[in-house]
Parts: C-alpha cells; sequence; structure tokens
C-alpha cells in the first residue's frame, strides 16, 4: 500500500486455555463467558470496521455488532472476504441499518482493509493465519476462557508455512486482565 497509511489492525481471538476456537465438529459458540463478549462489544465500537471471512458468517452468522453498555454511536462496517460470492442474502450481518457490508471477492486482505483507519479482524483461522502471515496485525487481543478442548479441536491460527524460528512474528505482551473467569491478553507487534 505505497502512497497511503496503513490501517492500525487488530486480530481479536477467543479460544479456550489451549488455544482452540472450537470442537472438532465445529460447535463453538459462547467458549468465553459475558464479560470477555461485554469488551468484545465495547472493542467493536472502537473500530471504523469489523473484517470476517465466509467461513465464519456461515458457520456462525454473527451479527458483528457494537453493543457495549451505554450504547455506541455508530456500528462499525463489515467487510467480509468471499471469493465465491457464498455470502447469504439474509445473512445476519446485513440486518444493522446504517453501516455498510462489503463482500470482498478476491484474497488480498492488505486491500481488503485499506480503506478503514481502524480494522478488527474477527474471523476463522485461516484469515487469521494470512493476516499474521502478510504483516497486518499490529495488535492482538486475545480472550481465553479456562476450559480445554483438546488438540482434535479446531485451532485459532491456520499453517503459517514457516520454516524456521526466525521467521516467526512476534509480539510483545502488553497486559493482562481478568474478564470474569477468562483472560484477555493484548500483545502488540514488534518490528
Amino acid at each position: 500500500m505505497t502512497g497511503a497509511a496503513r490501517p492500525r489492525v487488530t486480530l481479536k481471538l477467543a479460544t479456550s486455555l489451549d488455544g482452540r476456537i472450537a470442537l472438532a465438529n465445529g460447535a463453538s459458540q459462547w467458549i468465553t463467558g459475558p464479560e470477555s463478549r461485554a469488551e468484545v462489544h465495547r472493542m467493536r465500537a472502537a473500530h471504523e470496521a469489523i473484517l470476517t471471512g465466509i467461513g465464519t458468517v456461515l458457520a456462525d452468522n454473527p451479527r458483528l455488532t457494537a453493543r457495549p453498555e451505554g450504547g455506541c454511536d455508530r456500528q462499525p462496517d463489515v467487510v467480509i472476504m468471499d471469493s465465491r460470492d457464498r455470502t447469504p442474502s439474509d445473512a445476519a450481518v446485513f440486518a444493522e441499518a446504517g453501516r455498510s457490508v462489503t463482500l470482498v471477492p478476491h484474497r488480498d486482505l492488505a486491500r481488503a482493509v485499506a480503506r478503514y483507519n481502524t480494522v478488527m479482524i474477527e474471523a476463522g483461522a485461516q484469515i487469521a493465519a494470512a493476516a499474521i502471515a502478510a504483516d497486518l496485525v499490529d495488535r492482538i487481543e486475545w480472550f481465553r476462557a479456562p476450559v480445554m478442548l483438546g488438540g482434535d479441536g479446531l485451532p485459532v491460527v491456520a499453517a503459517l508455512g514457516l520454516e524456521t524460528l526466525e521467521a516467526a512474528p512476534i509480539f510483545k505482551r502488553t497486559g493482562i486482565r481478568e474478564r470474569g473467569a477468562d483472560l484477555q491478553e493484548s500483545y502488540e507487534r514488534i518490528r
């Protein structure tokens, strides 16, 4: 993205203690507790756009609205990575008036987030991995529930294709907070 300032990108992760986002059969809703979900609503309100993938839309049918305590002035726009045009016209993301929903028919994450100053990624393992591999993630907000799903559960980040430890992206933990029974860990990318 030459010539333009790169947007600030936050990757939001919500997992079990062992880094899983769902059971092997795909069951995933509400791994984390109500206090974590309330914080996610506050975080959504602080971002201009939420980026997700078609897999998340088809599996969970999320609204991706910001509903923080006390309300909010506007809803974040939604960007859906959907290279095969599979987003249902009755998906829950379309139900919120006053915000745009953009379907992105390509796989270029950098292009998809280029038009927004602040973007929060709430997506599955493939998009999380693609964003990390493309060095787009500035911040990670990781919510961990005190439950173990095991090795047959679905991982939070797909393969990065690393061949050396030196090639691994490095993040510095900048905070840790209790959210009910969960932990919220904040990380900033070290460049």
